[in-house]
């Protein structure tokens, strides 16, 4: 499942409490599954549903009860059948019409239903029967209403532990089973599910038709799916495998993209996997309400719009770029995480830490021009900023409930996992590491595994320690930081130890972890660092010496100053973009954590100026805009900006105006200092932007449209109402996906106060989706100009905030009070979420009040050497 990007998951893994209580959210175990016929009937209007089912079942001993998941859910009828002995003749176990009713005790804090029974059911197969009624919910969780301004739609979202609010069921991932979907809904309307529609029959009531589908392949209930509607649908095939993108009629035209890069996407995964993509089918269906990003459902792939929809021909390259990604994402959960699933979710990082670190992979190979090795560099650096606080956790850690399992889907899972991966795969080489990964998923064909069984798959077929390795980057948190001293006789001598940022609480030196890391110098052979290694030998690296080739590694990296001033002075020729921004985040890290000065990096962040690469100019500009707001006060922020003018409207300058045949990357490369210089108050930028604007709204083409955006979000700023109107339209009654959330995220620029409440006031009204609602209030919170009105308004409204909260929206707003800066603000946000707890955000709110005192700490320590170099630099 891909989450909202641009906004790092919410929170990380409660700590576990009582291990007695928690464990009973568990199921008693004893029952195995092995079958679903399931008969669903929603109702839309009334936002209802029915539901009939049939669970065939294997008792491991006698009993006289039955524990299984349920939730919201209303039972009518409950009766057991048992089985009898096969026949010779006979492929399936028969059912005798010796029935018993069950009385159903329904615990709804644990989510369970118990089914118990006068007289024992024996060991061995037995049906069950349920009849039950349930609630199209508004939560975007189970079977929920999802609504366009013409109509309503039904559309599931299971993972992590919500099928149980669909159907009665046996609802952990290792308890996998078969399952026949029938869907009875309006005639006209029609529906999807994980497998192909095999009957269409009237009835069984005038003005309904019953669609039956094929019977899935053994899977866990979180991966079952059905949507009900109008969709619409664009066709195509690969492989010999039918293949739909759909969406809601209006948006029908925008799902050309999608479908050709699942077109080739499948074709790459059946080579690089070496099995064939293992459902009859594959549909995508992009959703009007959906929380995630996207859902890996088995054959039948659910989207949020903007994460699937694009104009194939006036769409911007970033925005195809994160379409092809999130395809890439879910469909290499097909084969490594829905054909294989974890045993239990402690292992959710061997889903999402693979498909993070494949979609990059797989989107690179379709389109190498786009240079997704520079986004993966970017990414890296956010996760490791991440994982350098106090209040991270390890990859692999315990989660029992459903709110520590929600807890679970954060950046340590997606980020960390997919980094570690990346990591090994470049030590041990591609061939290698994709035979691994092929032997894997051969052991274990819908089956569930470990992650012992894959780092024991991979130290298999490399003959190398894989085991260790990943063991020691998945059993325990945090960030190796690799000290490396001056080499002598082709020896490095080397150390490690954990990295936190400054103010992350503690003396770094005297945490205990230590790993086992893949050294990959350039020029020379990967090194295998132990927590034993003193040195390691680099004869043959050339003339300088850098240990993160490709910027691969999971880990900081701290030089002598001898080799740093090396490394700087080779940067532009002798190393790769990638390898640039990890440089870049490794020195503005190092800067947090109290080694070096932010006037070393300004300096540093100023000589790549005029790099080309515009991802290595955003990594250099977006820390000298924080630097302006987490370290600057008072006269600092006009010196900087002086600064900032002065040295990139030279840059900006030489770019000249743009070509017709410029490339993608240009394009951004000038938005980018265009927003830069502008953020610092360039008066003929801002005059521009207030040009581009203006044109914008009158309907006509700006004189440079690549700079549209950027110039839009400078206007808002100091934008009046009339402005605001216009945008508040757009983001109303844009068709396109993007758009409408572009134009929705710029009312969040406008600093106008009044402005500002229409804004936070239209968020928690039924205007905006709840999808969206969390996300207007957490930007808003999170610039300096707003934060504090935004502050007071969540405090002041926040039953409304709850009313309109999901399964993680919540722990959202909370992730985003960590953008203050003060120990008064500190002590509000520690009170308010005391006394109003949110659901799944116990260390949400650990990380966001680490975040503000991180901020507390930078900015004692740094703003006086930041009045330093500016003093050095004015003039």
């Amino acid at each position: 499942m891909v989450f909202w990007r641009g906004v790092v998951a919410a929170g990380l893994v409660c700590g576990v409490v009582g291990g007695a209580r928690v464990e009973a959210q568990r199921l008693p175990g004893g029952v195995r599954p092995e079958h679903y016929s399931l008969m669903i009937t929603p109702d839309l209007r009334a936002a209802t549903f029915t539901g009939s089912e049939t669970i065939d079942v294997v008792l491991e001993r006698a009993t006289n009860a039955i524990t299984l998941n349920a939730a919201e859910i209303e039972f009518g009828a409950v009766t057991a059948s048992v089985g009898r002995e096969r026949g010779q003749q006979q492929t399936q176990i028969p059912f005798g019409n010796d029935k018993q009713n069950a009385a159903v005790t329904l615990d709804a804090a644990k989510e369970q239903a118990t089914l118990s029974f006068a007289r024992a059911l024996p060991a061995g197969p037995v049906r069950l029967a349920i009849e039950y009624k349930g609630i199209l919910n508004d939560k975007l969780r189970g079977f929920y209403l999802s609504k366009t301004k013409l109509r309503s739609y039904g559309v599931t979202q299971f993972e992590a532990t919500d099928a149980r609010r669909a159907f009665p069921s046996f609802d952990e991932p290792a308890l996998k089973a078969t399952f026949d979907v029938t869907l009875v809904v309006d005639q006209g309307d029609t529906a999807i599910s994980n497998m192909r529609a095999v009957s269409d029959r009237a009835g069984p009531v005038a003005g309904k038709h019953t669609i039956g589908f094929a019977t899935t392949p053994k899977m866990s209930t979180y991966l079952v799916a059905w949507l009900v509607g109008d969709f619409q649908c664009r066709e195509g095939k690969a492989d010999g495998v039918p293949i739909r993108a759909c969406a809601t009629p209006d948006k029908a035209g925008l799902t050309k993209f999608a479908l050709e890069s699942a077109k080739w996407l499948l074709h790459y995964y059946d080579g690089y996997f070496g099995i064939k993509y293992p459902m009859g089918k594959l549909d995508m269906v992009a959703i009007p309400d959906f929380e995630a990003g996207a859902m890996e459902n088995f054959g039948c792939i659910t989207f949020r719009e903007t994460e699937m929809l694009v104009d194939e021909r006036e769409g911007s390259i970033p925005a195809k770029k994160e379409v092809a990604e999130t395809v890439a994402h879910e469909m290499a959960h097909q084969w490594f995480g829905d054909m294989v699933t974890p045993e239990w979710w402690d292992n959710l990082w061997l889903n999402e830490g693979f498909a993070t670190w494949m979609e990059s992979k797989a989107a690179a190979a379709w389109h190498p021009d786009w240079k997704y090795d520079q986004d993966v560099a970017g990414d890296l650096d956010d996760t490791l900023d991440l994982d350098a606080q106090a209040t991270t956790r390890a990859v692999r850690a315990r989660a029992e409930t459903p709110a520590q399992i929600d807890e679970l889907f954060d950046g340590i899972a997606y980020g960390k996992a997919g980094a570690v991966i990346g990591m090994v795969e470049n030590w041990v080489g591609e061939e290698v590491f994709r035979k691994g990964v092929h032997e894997y998923l051969a052991a274990h064909l819908y089956g569930n595994a470990t992650a012992e069984d894959f780092w024991d798959a991979q130290t298999k077929v490399s003959v190398l320690p894989v085991d260790k390795v990943m063991r020691s980057f998945v059993e325990q948190p945090g960030v190796p930081l690799i000290t490396l001293g001056a080499a002598s006789g082709g020896q490095l001598p080397v150390t490690q130890r954990r990295f936190l940022l400054a103010g992350a609480g503690g003396d770094a030196t005297r945490v205990p972890e230590v790993w086992t890391v893949p050294l990959c110098f350039k020029g020379a052979p990967c090194r295998l660092v132990t927590p034993e290694t003193k040195d390691v030998e680099v004869s043959g690296a050339g003339a300088f010496i850098y240990a993160n080739v490709g910027d691969k590694g999971y880990y900081r990296t701290n030089y002598a100053a001898g080799q740093l001033a090396a490394i700087v002075a080779n940067a532009e020729t002798g190393l790769t973009p990638a390898e640039r921004i990890g440089l870049l985040g490794d020195r503005w890290a190092l800067m947090r954590g109290g080694e070096g000065t932010v006037g070393e990096f300004l300096d540093l962040a100023l000589a790549v100026k005029a790099d080309p690469n515009a991802e290595v100019v955003d990594s250099a500009l977006d820390r000298l805009e924080t630097v302006a707001k987490r370290i600057a006060t008072g006269d600092d922020r006009a010196w900087l900006d002086a600064v900032v003018r002065r040295e990139i409207a030279p840059v900006y300058a030489a770019m000249g105006p743009p070509s017709k045949h410029e490339s993608w990357e240009r394009v951004e490369l000038r938005e980018t200092l265009f927003g830069a210089l502008g953020e610092a108050g360039d008066p003929a930028v801002l005059a521009e932007a207030d040009s581009a604007t203006a044109t914008l709204f009158s309907g006509h083409r700006p004189a440079d449209p690549t700079i549209a955006d950027a110039a839009v979000a400078l206007a808002a700023r100091k934008g009046d109402a009339t402005m605001y109107d216009k945008m508040l339209r757009v983001a109303q009654n844009a068709s396109d996906p993007d758009l409408k959330a572009d134009a929705l995220h710029l009312l969040t620029r406008f600093e106008e106060p009044i402005l500002v409440m229409r804004t936070l006031e239209y968020a928690v009204s039924d205007e905006v989706r709840s999808q969206d609602s969390w996300t207007l209030i957490a930007l808003l919170l999170s610039r300096r100009a707003t934060q504090d009105l935004a502050w007071q308004f969540v405090q002041q409204h926040w039953t409304e905030i709850a009313r309109k909260a999901t399964v993680s929206s919540g722990a959202r707003i909370v992730e985003a009070t960590g953008a203050f800066c003060s120990v008064e603000r500190r002590d509000e946000v520690a009170s308010f979420f005391a006394a109003h707890p949110v659901t799944s955000a116990e260390r949400t709110l650990a990380k966001a009040l680490n975040g503000i005192d991180d901020c507390i700490h930078l900015r004692a320590a740094q703003e006086p050497e930041l009045r330093k170099w500016l003093d050095a630099h004015a003039q």
